[in-house]
């Protein structure tokens, strides 16, 4: 008999990648906070999961960033601050659903890509147009900000479906056939 995780009934499985995909997001939050790379997240989220998983996952990514916000790094309680923190929650669900309908519509490679820039240029898009409606000013959206942001969201993009990747390779390997080469 052997022994793999891909034995593991599928819920299983679909909650050890859910709690490896949020605490990644928890332990980006504490290194990018407010610039997590959410359209990222997002875009991995709709490639690894259906419809309703997915848009649970960039949920709870989005939460788990909020909570690290403002229970650790000591966010600010004011109006405009809780106001971009729902904001950014609406924004991740919309550019988790726009990579949904690319990653559907195209495949390999090519889905894959779409997805992520999908994901990005809504999330973008988006967080330009709530910045120019609330008054702040659009000043910081240059070209060297705009792309150290997608360099992020890219990095974070490869590295979770490197995570993906390794963790399937993982879950197909026989554990019996490991321990027995290596006794305790």
């Amino acid at each position: 008999m052997s022994l793999t995780l891909s034995t593991l009934p599928t819920t299983n499985r679909r909650a050890l990648w859910s709690a490896t995909f949020i605490t990644a997001s928890i332990i980006c939050s504490f290194g990018w906070a407010c610039a997590l790379p959410l359209a990222g997240f997002a875009a991995v989220a709709a490639l690894t999961a259906s419809r309703r998983e997915a848009l649970l996952l960039t949920g709870a990514v989005w939460f788990a960033n909020q909570a690290v916000g403002f229970l650790f790094l000591h966010y600010p309680t004011d109006a405009m601050t809780l106001f971009w923190g729902g904001a950014l929650g609406v924004i991740a669900l919309l550019s988790c659903e726009s990579a949904g309908l690319l990653a559907r519509r195209f495949s390999g490679f090519a889905g894959g890509l779409a997805a992520f820039l999908a994901a990005f240029v809504v999330y973008e898009s988006l967080v330009l147009a709530v910045t120019a409606a609330t008054g702040p000013g659009v000043d910081h959206f240059t070209a060297p900000v705009v792309t150290r942001i997608f360099l992020i969201n890219l990095g974070a993009f490869v590295a979770l479906l490197m995570l993906k990747a390794a963790g399937v390779a993982v879950a197909k390997r026989d554990v019996t056939k490991a321990f027995a080469s290596h006794p305790i």
